[in-house]
């Protein structure tokens, strides 16, 4: 059975990778980005919305979920 040989991608300078216009960082990059914009503005509403339920903002929800699972 032959060795394997690892190909790693070269050494970067810290963030080079998020500047340079390589293929395989572009559409990977861009999906990853809006998914996360999707996922913040699921949790922007949520807060939002559990406001405007409860009353309280986002920290005093989290403070009403402890005291109601330690009680």
């Amino acid at each position: 059975m032959p060795e394997r040989e690892f190909l790693y991608e070269p050494y970067e300078r810290f963030g080079e990778g998020l500047t340079t216009n390589r293929p395989w960082n572009v559409a990977a990059l861009a999906s990853v980005e809006r998914l996360n914009g999707r996922v913040a503005m699921v949790g922007f509403m949520a807060a939002v919305i559990g406001e405007l339920i409860t009353g309280h903002g986002p920290a005093g929800q989290v403070l009403d979920l402890l005291r109601w699972y330690l009680r």
